[in-house]
């Protein structure tokens, strides 16, 4: 190879490796870029993330005092720095002074596992029940004193909690008071870390809700199948049909009659095909309609009577194996009440589930009046053999007689008037049973005497 040949070839490869070099060096300038890119990404979610969470921590800790004296410790003070004004100057330091002793309250509390436990969730009217809140430490550390708020309903009870040693366990009874029919939401149990001046306060929910269904008071009374509701069923029907169990008389043959139901002696004495006749069998189903509409009772005091009155004949009829069904009026918006019905069947597989229908129930000035409500269970409910309309104390004589109107001819109506201020009786108006009540007791008594 010549000299020539071989100056060529080195400036060659020379050429190549400055390319190469060039390219290298832009790749890696490429690379730092892209990971200074990715790193200031990284830094700005960080910091945005962290600005994001301290803002949500401030505020959920700072109270609306505790606003006022932070408040006062960025405003008041630097202002009484600059102006140099004395007054501005020690409401700052006060303000700075009470924040400093605030925040260490705020230590702790995260540690605790906390489980609040109802023994029964469903209880009667008028009682009481203890919840069990318990309180455990789980850290390896100490747990300063706190505070527990265990929700009821629309109250709060305020459980204080000891200073806890690692894997302590502090327990407490908690009181709910269940005196009046309705469902309450127990919970969600919350710690409450907060300085005695309620600047600062953190809480932190622990537990679910718990529901607990107040049943209405109900009384035992008779079985449907002797009493009062025995006598309004011991008329037999009139109705004669062709196949039945009940044995009427005997007939000449019509075309279509079932050859099954000839009676072969009766036509070997005739001369002519007879068959027989049959008392049609029916069984029974009882109704109940209970009214809504707050207008038709006197005070709160009448619903809850015919609540529990529902209740308790509804209890009765499912142990006793009765067709039932349990009818109330759904509450309709003023605006299209003149052209929408609509009435709800309250459940009635079990006593169980009928009581947690009632339990929710209310009154309501929307509601449909009763009248209205006894038409479309006629409607809605098939076979109905006796209804008991429940109703309060400003239903009168006339809107009672009229309630036979609103059902098959062959229906017994029977309304139950809840009304305190009256003895207990029973009278008929052209048709309509009215028993009045002036107490529950009087239902049970009433129902068990017999018809006259």
């Amino acid at each position: 190879m010549t000299s020539t040949q071989s100056r060529t070839a080195t400036q060659t490869r020379s050429a190549t490796h400055t390319r190469y070099s060039t390219t290298r060096a832009s790749k890696s300038t490429t690379l730092t870029l892209v990971g200074a890119v990715v790193l200031w990404m990284r830094i700005s979610r960080a910091v945005r993330n962290g600005v994001q969470a301290s803002v949500e921590w401030v505020g959920e800790t700072v109270t609306p005092a505790g606003w006022v004296v932070v408040t006062a410790a960025i405003v008041l003070l630097p202002l009484g720095l600059v102006f140099g004004w004395t007054e501005l100057i020690v409401i700052g330091c006060v303000a700075v002074a009470l924040i400093l002793i605030s925040l260490p309250f705020l230590a702790g509390g995260r540690a605790y596992r906390v489980d609040f436990v109802l023994p029964a969730d469903r209880v009667v009217a008028g009682s009481e029940v203890l919840g069990t809140l318990t309180v455990t430490n789980v850290s390896k550390r100490l747990e300063l004193p706190g505070r527990v708020d265990v929700p009821i309903g629309k109250g709060l009870a305020d459980v204080y909690v000891p200073l806890l040693r690692a894997g302590q366990v502090h327990e407490e009874h908690v009181r709910v008071p269940a005196y009046r029919r309705g469902v309450i939401d127990v919970g969600p149990v919350t710690t409450v870390r907060s300085d005695p001046l309620g600047v600062f306060g953190r809480e932190v929910a622990w537990a679910d809700v718990n529901r607990l269904f107040v049943h209405p008071v109900t009384v035992s009374i008779p079985s449907t199948s002797a009493g009062f509701v025995r006598d309004l069923e011991g008329n037999p029907t009139s109705d004669i049909v062709d196949s039945d169990i009940s044995f009427h008389a005997i007939r000449e043959y019509a075309p279509g009659d079932g050859q099954r139901h000839i009676h072969w002696k009766s036509t070997a004495k005739t001369g002519k095909l007879m068959v027989r006749q049959f008392e049609e069998s029916r069984r029974s189903r009882l109704a109940i309609v209970l009214s809504l509409n707050a207008a038709e009772y006197a005070s709160e005091d009448e619903f809850e009577m015919a609540v529990s009155a529902t209740g308790s004949l509804g209890v009765r009829a499912i142990r006793d194996g009765r067709d039932l069904a349990v009818v109330a009026s759904e509450e309709i918006p003023d605006i299209v009440r003149s052209s929408i019905r609509s009435v709800r069947s309250l459940s009635v597989v079990s006593t169980r589930t009928l009581l947690d229908d009632l339990t929710a129930i209310e009154a309501s000035p929307h509601a449909m009046n009763v009248e209205d409500v006894c038409v479309l269970a006629a409607q809605v409910v098939p076979d109905i053999s006796i209804a008991f309309v429940v109703c309060g104390s400003t239903m009168t004589a006339r809107r009672l007689q009229a309630l036979t109107l609103k059902f098959a001819g062959n229906v017994q109506v029977v309304a139950v008037l809840c009304n305190p201020d009256e003895q207990p009786s029973f009278r008929d108006l052209a048709g309509t049973s009215v028993l009045t009540i002036g107490v529950l007791d009087d239902f049970r008594s009433l129902l068990s005497r017999r018809a006259a």
